[in-house]
């Protein structure tokens, strides 16, 4: 059965003027355009990797720096995984997927439970990725699990290349999402005892 989860989200404030397109049944492919070339090169590793077709534009005050728009896309992405998985019936829910990039490990796991949590035990070396702030990923990730209504922890084993990092943060993400929001068989039951995330 092809499924249709797909979710257009628009937010325009005093910072920042976002569209996000997004099928989570989709084949990975992505146009990113935020102006900011590490994060742009990072999202299209998410949407790769969760297999999820993703179109992004973002406009933001980056005269000021990156943070505003960094954030609000976290924003909308979490709004947009929210909204495609609706009532979340037949999904596995849980996802969970550990990734070396190079000397780097990071676990991330995931419950899209309804009940937003978020536990980021990763260190950057330095406070530069080239000319992207490093703590601007924790916040990044932060807005998502907020916004998705996910529990969303990421553990760093070891590793000390920022890049490396950064990337392995992003990629075991969307491989734990992918699991996560992935069919369960033919079923079509809400994955809780509650009957309702």
């Amino acid at each position: 059965m092809k499924l249709n989860r797909t979710s257009e989200i628009k937010r325009r404030t005093a910072e920042t003027d976002i569209t996000l397109t997004l099928q989570v049944d989709g084949t990975g492919v992505s146009t990113i355009a935020t102006g900011v070339g590490f994060f742009d090169h990072m999202l299209t590793l998410f949407a790769k990797h969760a297999g999820v077709d993703m179109t992004l534009e973002a406009k933001g005050d980056l005269e000021v720096d990156a943070h505003h728009t960094v954030e609000d896309v976290g924003i909308c992405l979490g709004q947009a995984l929210r909204e495609s998985l609706g009532e979340k019936r037949g999904i596995r829910r849980y996802g969970h997927f550990t990734l070396p990039m190079d000397e780097t490990l990071v676990e991330a796991t995931v419950d899209f439970g309804g009940r937003p949590y978020f536990v980021f035990n990763v260190e950057f070396a330095a406070p530069k990725i080239g000319e992207f702030d490093a703590e601007l990923v924790r916040e990044f990730w932060c807005a998502v699990a907020m916004n998705a209504g996910c529990n969303l922890h990421v553990n760093m084993r070891y590793g000390t290349n920022g890049h490396h990092i950064a990337e392995a943060v992003f990629k075991s993400t969307a491989r734990a999402m992918k699991m996560a929001f992935a069919k369960d068989g033919a079923s079509d039951d809400i994955p809780s005892t509650k009957g309702v995330i």
